[in-house]
């Protein structure tokens, strides 16, 4: 029976390293626009704005209901052959775009959660004393339904993060492809294969304990 190569493996983390720079690039930019395209989506389901509510439905559930493989090749091998000149689209822009769009259509349904558990009559309330219908989202539904998202959204920001390791299909070399190559030139795939592992759940530790943080910071203003 073979043995785990525990010093292979403590030498692959370095290797590893390399990569995660690209492998934080494509999370953090994809959950940005995520972010922003995900309350676009929240605010026009939550007012049923005409016609537009019935295409942000369709745009929920179609990037909901099919895997985010299929998106990313749909997106970087599909959409040039209806338009060539996407045809000098980069993988890593397609795999930011692709990520992008698919946790927007979450984040969406998400965040119009959260407006919906703010009391209507406090909008009702903004109105009566002179706010616009913009100032009372702005200053006062808002800021109570982004306190109410943040849980789930960082979930759906560490499910981003692990996703980001198909960007490798497309041909991105971000951490997943590195241990992948790191793995077949040596033949240690357990040793490697774990040692991805491993970054992967550090990241996630870290940024639970910053959301943590971050939770408790935005708790401060609504404790007695």
């Amino acid at each position: 029976m073979n043995t785990i190569d525990w010093e292979f493996m403590i030498s692959a983390f370095p290797t590893l390293i390399q990569a995660l720079p690209i492998t934080l690039f494509m999370a953090i930019a994809a959950m940005i626009f995520a972010i922003i395209g995900g309350l676009i989506l929240a605010l026009i389901t939550k007012n049923k704005i005409p016609v537009l509510h019935q295409l942000s439905k369709l745009y929920i559930s179609f990037f909901r209901g099919v895997p985010t493989l299929v998106q990313l090749f749909l997106i970087y091998y599909g959409l040039p052959q209806l338009f060539p000149e996407m045809s000098k689209m980069t993988a890593l822009t397609a795999a930011i775009i692709g990520l992008s769009l698919k946790n927007a259509a979450y984040l969406a349904e998400i965040f119009r959660a959260a407006l919906n558990s703010v009391d209507e009559g406090q909008l009702e309330a903004c109105l009566s004393v002179g706010m616009t219908k913009l100032q009372a989202y702005r200053r006062i539904i808002l800021p109570q339904a982004v306190r109410n998202a943040i849980p789930a959204t960082g979930n759906t920001f560490i499910g981003l993060l692990k996703e980001t390791s198909l960007a490798f299909t497309l041909g991105v070399m971000e951490m997943f492809a590195q241990g992948k190559m790191y793995a077949s030139g040596n033949l240690k795939y357990f040793e490697t294969y774990l040692a991805v592992a491993i970054v992967y759940w550090v990241l996630t530790i870290i940024y639970s304990i910053l959301q943590d943080m971050f939770e408790r910071a935005m708790s401060k203003p609504y404790r007695t």
